[in-house]
């Protein structure tokens, strides 16, 4: 409710006329915050679901003997946070440009960029610090 009353102060704020009928005008604005809020977290669940699914693979390794190098990175993701996770496996592993995540992820670009810049660096001192590279 609290956005539905903020959005009818915008609208007076910025010189349009209240609504004829605000009951009205209001369960509709408080429909489409939920539809947006639904379809959101809908987006993030199948984002998690697309992130386990290209992870899978790091987890349940085959019998195959895995190089200490991607051993070592597979730990260094696990290492980080969440979002940072996130933008690496798509930028990555998806191979995804930085305005689809942005989009899928619902953040600036620059938010993308900054996240990666961070979660390579870290990656790359725990690789240092190993003694990996």
């Amino acid at each position: 409710m609290q956005q539905v009353r903020l959005r009818l102060l915008e609208r007076a704020a910025s010189g349009r006329e209240a609504p004829r009928d605000v009951s009205a005008w209001a369960a509709v604005v408080a429909s489409n915050l939920a539809m947006d809020w639904h379809r959101a977290k809908r987006r993030q669940e199948r984002l998690g679901e697309r992130l386990a699914a290209l992870r899978q693979p790091a987890e349940h390794p085959s019998g195959e003997d895995s190089s200490v190098l991607s051993v070592a990175v597979a730990q260094g993701l696990d290492e980080l946070p969440d979002a940072q996770r996130q933008v690496v496996v798509l930028r990555f592993y998806a191979d995804l440009p930085v305005r689809s995540i942005a989009e899928q992820l619902g953040v600036p670009e620059g938010t993308v960029k900054s996240r990666l810049h961070t979660a390579v660096r870290a990656l790359r001192a725990r690789l240092h610090e190993d003694e990996v590279v």
